[in-house]
């Protein structure tokens, strides 16, 4: 597959793939005339590193890990990451479920009428009537 059908397909940039390729993260095979080809499963790789990426694991982090997941096995050490990873997922979930709440509380407290404010129609602008 080129380079533009991984990109497209995986709903990522060509400059991602590259960056990608740089880090270790991703490879590809070259035609004689230099355009870079990947294999059927890159696709689903490139969605893997996107989804570690948001979790906000680090393209050092994914690099460690990712030979263990491509030989589906792991080490004391590599199985000692990922579980420190989760575990900081879930720091972060809790945090923003907190935050969530809050939200929603403010949210509810500002839904009620107040005669002294007057909202403009404008995004992110607030008047206050006199």
């Amino acid at each position: 597959m080129r380079i533009g059908d991984v990109a497209a397909l995986a709903a990522v940039s060509v400059r991602a793939l590259r960056y990608y390729e740089e880090q270790g993260l991703l490879a590809s095979s070259r035609s004689p005339s230099g355009q870079r080809h990947y294999a059927q499963g890159a696709v689903e790789r490139v969605k893997l590193i996107q989804s570690l990426y948001g979790a906000g694991l680090s393209s050092r982090t994914i690099a460690d890990l990712l030979p263990c997941v491509d030989a589906q096995v792991s080490t004391p050490e590599s199985r000692a990451l990922l579980a420190a990873e989760r575990d900081r997922i879930d720091r972060q979930i809790a945090e923003l479920t907190r935050t969530r709440a809050k939200l929603d509380a403010i949210i509810e407290q500002t839904s009620r009428p107040n005669p002294h404010c007057d909202y403009t129609t404008e995004p992110g602008r607030v008047e206050a009537s006199t």
